[in-house]
């Protein structure tokens, strides 16, 4: 199997043994995005809706880095410290995508990295050339 590492600067660099994303034919694997800013390396400090928008603008850049967009994402999943939140992830989510929406999970965790409340990630099909 080919792989080929998808890396931008835009998004936040890995922080342990994985790559931002993986692409193998016309499917890329976007790892999952906590609310990090790409540029201080720091959790967005404020509101879980502020911080579910970072994630999402995380995806976005590692989606452009890859030669897609968040159109192309075919399945997102979504882990919530907190499922209350679910509602936020909704409404953020709507700003971002347009019908038909991904396939989607929400799954509620005990705790993710850096004691962030939200994480995603998300399979990516490329178009046909």
């Amino acid at each position: 199997m080919n792989k080929r590492r998808i890396h931008t600067d835009e998004a936040p660099k890995a922080i342990g043994t994985y790559s931002q994303a993986i692409q193998t034919g016309k499917t890329v694997y976007l790892s999952g995005q906590i609310p990090l800013d790409p540029a201080s390396m720091k959790v967005v400090d404020g509101p879980i809706d502020q911080q579910i928008e970072q994630v999402f603008k995380n995806l976005t850049a590692v989606a452009e880095a890859a030669g897609g967009s968040l159109a192309n994402i075919a399945k997102l999943n979504v882990y919530l410290a907190d499922l209350s939140h679910f509602p936020h992830v909704n409404e953020i989510m709507a700003r971002f995508f347009e019908e038909p929406y991904p396939a989607r999970a929400a799954i509620g965790v005990a705790a993710l990295p850096l004691g962030v409340p939200v994480e995603i990630d998300a399979i990516l099909v490329l178009d046909a050339e």
